[in-house]
């Protein structure tokens, strides 16, 4: 190993966050490396291969209000490549669809009375004008929402939404994801689109991985991949990183990008308190059966689901967004089920998903048959995004510099009042990046 160069920055975790970091890092003249554990870069960006054809092996789309992706893929040169449409939301209640995809459906949405439906709409009203967000972290969102809505609406309305991106976490997340989620939303009609505009870039985001990647190549940003971090920590005025193979790289700095589980382990130098912090850090975990199907569903991008024994928690519906030519003419779903610790369908094989999520999709749609199914593949994500507990920025949020001097974390779990989307983590990385040269240029 040779001693560091003051400007050179290790990031460990080739996802999103990590190469975004790498990008803004590179611009300001560091010298970056990024060292990746799995095959390819890309975290849960990376696509797949489902029957002939290859996309994302989850289901990603673009807001016109998502100014950091956006600003990404112009930089990238790729702007002019997303497709753009208009959805339609679904939900499954009482054993049957309704739509509820703009304001005249949602006045007449059948499960709520009027006093529900005026009561959702000022909830709506209400968090759409808070500014001041942290004071949400003291309440938990079920009580925030209960409180204003009512419990019917929340059972109808609200609780299949957090589920669908929660799962059973809902019961100990704060309010302000509720206040993220309407503050996006919001966001995408102050772009003087009156019907909220889904979009994805063509050829899916393995296309931007490309580009991505070959840009960081083209700045000099080194891509190492099958490389896992075993130890980093402070070595000869700058930060060492062990590799599983024994190989010892020094860097000026290092930025951690992988989940906060996993740091104690590999930076045995942390304090203790820092360690016990990280700890107390909570994770969303996933796994979705995708399928390519030879009959389209109800048409909706989204369906949520409000009835109970549901293996999965909402149907997306991929094609009702992108065009089914580019799969053969066969519709894409995804089926997602978001798990906490614990719980027992992370502990599947893929065959078990498939049989139960199949089966329960045929209860919704009874014109599905066996021969229906073209191809499918059973996708899964381990700590896909943290999760918002009461007084969670001030109590278990990391901070980006840590105790051992040039060792920063740069991870998802710093996004207290998200819902956890490509935009989040582009932006996360910006500002990250930011506050890492600010340390590395000042005092250290």
């Amino acid at each position: 190993m040779t001693h560091p160069e003051k400007k050179t920055v290790g990031i460990v975790g080739g996802g999103i966050v990590g190469l975004t970091l790498a990008l803004e890092l590179s611009e300001r003249g560091y010298g970056v490396t990024v060292l990746e554990a799995e095959d390819a870069v890309g975290g849960i960006l990376v696509p797949m291969r489902i029957g002939d054809y290859t996309w994302d092996r989850f289901y990603h789309v673009i807001l016109n209000s998502d100014r950091a992706v956006l600003g990404l893929l112009e930089r990238l040169g790729l702007l002019g490549e997303i497709r753009w449409g208009a959805t339609r939301t679904g939900f499954y209640t009482d054993g049957g669809f309704h739509s509820m995809s703009n304001i005249l459906e949602f006045l007449r949405f059948p499960p709520l009375s009027f006093l529900d439906i005026f009561r959702l709409g000022g909830t709506i009203f209400l968090t759409s004008r808070i500014r001041a967000w942290q004071g949400l972290e003291k309440v938990s969102v079920e009580s925030w929402l209960c409180r204003l809505s009512g419990r019917r609406t929340f059972q109808k309305i609200w609780l299949p939404l957090l589920k669908s991106k929660l799962g059973e976490n809902y019961r100990v997340t704060n309010a302000a994801f509720i206040w993220a989620t309407i503050a996006r939303m919001y966001a995408a009609r102050r772009t003087g689109v009156k019907q909220e505009m889904f979009g994805y870039v063509g050829g899916t985001y393995g296309r931007v991985l490309d580009r991505l990647r070959a840009t960081l190549e083209g700045r000099g940003v080194k891509l190492l991949c099958g490389q896992p971090v075993v130890r980093l920590g402070p070595a000869d005025g700058g930060i060492e990183a062990k590799l599983a193979d024994g190989t010892r790289l020094a860097f000026g700095a290092a930025a951690l990008t992988t989940p906060c589980s996993g740091i104690p382990g590999i930076c045995p130098a942390l304090s203790e308190p820092e360690k016990q912090r990280l700890g107390r850090l909570q994770y969303e975990h996933v796994v979705c059966l995708v399928l390519l199907l030879k009959k389209k569903l109800g048409g909706y991008y989204i369906t949520n689901i409000t009835e109970e024994g549901f293996p999965f928690t909402t149907v997306i519906e991929m094609t009702a967004l992108v065009d089914s030519g580019l799969f053969g003419g066969h519709s894409l779903v995804y089926l997602p089920r978001y798990l906490a610790d614990g719980d027992p369908v992370m502990g599947w094989d893929d065959a078990a998903v498939k049989d139960a999520f199949w089966k329960a999709l045929r209860d919704m749609h009874p014109q599905l048959a066996d021969g229906d199914v073209a191809a499918w593949a059973v996708t899964r994500a381990r700590s896909v995004f943290p999760v918002t507990t009461l007084n969670y920025s001030a109590e278990v949020m990391p901070e980006t510099r840590t105790s051992v001097r040039g060792l920063f974390i740069a991870n998802s779990s710093q996004i207290p009042n998200g819902t956890m989307n490509v935009n989040e983590l582009v932006a996360l990385a910006g500002r990250k990046a930011q506050e890492i040269a600010g340390c590395m240029e000042g005092a250290g």
